[in-house]
């Protein structure tokens, strides 16, 4: 379900992640990369909200599996 919200909302999906720094230096970018670009800069977050959701899956798994 993150995923999909990375789509549409990147900062927003990053901070549910776990980020919330990170989502607001996101959100600060995000907003007038939209803007100036007509979106082209949008992809870029999705990617980076996609990756930091992959992290924080592998992190739960890793210590899951330390137990």
């Amino acid at each position: 379900m993150n995923y999909l919200l990375a789509l549409l909302l990147p900062p927003l999906s990053i901070l549910l992640a776990g980020r919330p720094f990170l989502a607001v230096v996101v959100f600060l970018f995000w907003v007038p990369a939209i803007i100036f670009s007509g979106g082209l800069g949008h992809p870029i977050f999705v990617l980076l909200a996609w990756i930091i959701i992959w992290q924080r899956q592998e992190d739960r798994r890793a210590r899951r599996y330390d137990r």
